[in-house]
């Protein structure tokens, strides 16, 4: 018989922008997190239901609202903490009511989590325990979870397949967005598989191979 493995992870794309909240959870506790629920809250509950998981917090990657538009919502509602981003984001947090009109995204609320997150930090779901990563460049607090033991990273949307996150935004830098990819991403191995903030899963081996912006053979010309 197969040992379940310790987390287990389902990915849910919310709001007009179709941004992919993931609900993770540990096997052995079935507590879990959802990460940057941006929208349809309805229906992320739902789905935590279906699989018999009981929230215990939020995780947000960066203040961008198709990320965090809701999570105050359902913090409340739920009466869970939130964690991240890094506070370099509150001046997208607290733009959040301006930017859902902007976006369709009705109820968009600022919040001010419970627990800002700095490179180094650890965060705990259940039993499981992920490390923290500071990638600015999408915007200047974005922050990385990896869960090593599983080889899963949720990057936000500093990463996609084939491609990178925006840097024309405020506060965006090109040059620190290839940074946080190379020397924060790459070293956690190319068999680390990641849900981006937009678009399926890949991993870094494949970007490093592929991806038009960083290759290894399009950062070494």
């Amino acid at each position: 018989m197969t040992a379940r493995p310790p987390l287990q992870a389902v990915i849910v794309p919310v709001t007009a922008l179709q941004q992919n909240c993931t609900l993770l959870w540990c096997t052995a506790t079935m507590r879990g997190a959802f990460t940057d629920p941006g929208g349809d809250l309805d229906r992320l509950l739902a789905v935590a239901r279906q699989h018999g998981v009981t929230i215990e917090k939020l995780l947000i990657t960066h203040g961008h609202i198709d990320h965090c538009g809701l999570a105050g919502v359902l913090a409340q509602r739920l009466g869970v903490p939130i964690e991240g981003p890094h506070p370099d984001d509150k001046f997208w947090i607290d733009q959040a009511p301006d930017a859902g009109a902007k976006y369709g995204i009705e109820g968009a609320a600022a919040f001010t989590p419970d627990r800002w997150l700095f490179d180094g930090d650890k965060v705990t779901v259940g039993d499981l325990t992920l490390d923290v990563y500071h990638c600015p460049g999408h915007t200047p607090g974005h922050v990385v979870f990896h869960h090593a033991p599983s080889d899963l990273a949720i990057v936000g949307d500093v990463l996609f397949q084939g491609s990178i996150g925006r840097t024309d935004f405020p506060r965006g830098n090109h040059g620190d967005l290839i940074r946080s990819i190379t020397s924060r991403l790459w070293p956690l191995g190319g068999q680390t598989a990641f849900v981006p903030g937009h678009g399926p899963m890949s991993t870094f081996a494949a970007e490093r191979r592929s991806n038009h912006f960083v290759a290894d053979a399009v950062l070494a010309d």
